[in-house]
């Protein structure tokens, strides 16, 4: 089958398409039919090594984490999905990728496919879903009548972050270029802030929560704008040492996050505030809840581009020029039918 992969970590990772053989099925996984892939940052970040330590992929590996297809084969322990089903599920940290004719996805982070939404459409929500769903709700609580600040509203996580947050009462401020001031205003944001003219932070004050979405100095400006006691989970870094304590690394490791993260900590300590670093697991769970507010339209996806499966390579270059109003996706052509003895 053929897929996206590159083939070494650094400046020059062989990004291309490749022929890979098809992935074997566990007892406990779905055999998918990949119909399209969101594309995320760290789809970039990854071949750099920088997350090297802490993401393990045998190389030559696939790309993509965000999936949306048809279920073609399931393992004798599956229990909720039978083939001809449609899912969506991000396959982020399994050390597998999406972008791939076809990819073995666990059931336990499987959710059905919004009936009302198409593959692109459907492939465009799986890391932001969970990712702005584990960093609101489970990390910073964010509860009805508080206020978070969504720095580039008009991004990928930006834009169905401002959805979710409004679903939970909260008020929302974020930042913008004037032409894509519209587009988060209609999708919810309260203050929108243009940052071709003004700060940030000299214009918002007395926020609960604060979602780090942007690398830079960002984060740091955000803590003049916190309440006290308000949090800051950051989704770029620094990493920190309660990280590597989640993920079992070793002394060093946690030690080198705690010295990344400590400019940030301090700053968030002299307003009283916390600070975190978050890193999205997958979810079958809470993509089945997140799936359930798209099919009811309490929220949306945004998506920007579309490109074909032969220019994924192409797609990743775009998403990397940060211009990218919502989410870039890649459309695969499925075969039209499938054989378990085709490569």
């Amino acid at each position: 089958m053929k897929a996206l992969t590159f083939q070494r970590y650094g400046k020059s990772p062989g990004i291309g398409l490749a022929e890979i053989p098809r992935p074997g099925l566990q007892p406990d996984e779905l055999l998918v039919e990949v119909h399209a892939a969101g594309l995320n940052p760290i789809d970039n970040m990854i071949p750099t090594g920088m997350f090297k330590a802490v993401l393990a992929f045998q190389l030559p590996a696939t790309l993509g984490s965000d999936v949306a297809g048809v279920v073609i084969e399931v393992g004798s322990q599956v229990t909720r999905f039978k083939p001809g089903d449609a899912i969506i599920a991000s396959v982020f940290d399994l050390g597998r990728g999406s972008l791939a004719e076809f990819v073995a996805v666990p059931e336990r982070v499987a959710a059905p496919k919004p009936p009302n939404l198409d593959f692109v459409q459907a492939a465009s929500i799986p890391m932001v879903g969970l990712t702005a769903w584990q960093a609101l709700k489970e990390r910073a609580h964010l509860q009805a009548g508080q206020k978070v600040f969504i720095p580039a509203g008009s991004g990928g996580i930006g834009t169905f972050a401002i959805q979710l947050a409004k679903h939970f009462g909260a008020s929302v401020g974020t930042t913008t270029s004037t032409g894509n001031a519209g587009l988060v205003a209609g999708l919810g944001a309260d203050e929108v802030v243009d940052y071709t003219k003004q700060e940030f932070e000299e214009v918002l004050r007395g926020y609960d929560v604060v979602l780090g979405t942007l690398r830079g100095d960002t984060l740091e400006k955000s803590v003049a704008i916190l309440k006290p006691g308000g949090t800051i989970v950051s989704l770029v870094g620094p990493l920190d040492a309660a990280f590597a304590r989640a993920r079992r690394l070793n002394i060093v490791l946690r030690f080198v996050f705690g010295l990344m993260s400590r400019k940030i900590r301090r700053l968030a300590a002299s307003r009283d505030a916390t600070y975190s670093f978050l890193f999205v697991r997958p979810d079958g769970e809470q993509l089945g809840a997140i799936g359930e507010l798209l099919a009811s339209q309490r929220i949306r996806p945004v998506v920007d581009r579309v490109f074909p499966f032969e220019q994924a390579k192409e797609a990743l270059d775009y998403l990397a020029g940060g211009r990218a109003k919502g989410k870039v996706v890649v459309r695969l052509t499925p075969a039209a039918t499938y054989s378990a003895a085709t490569p």
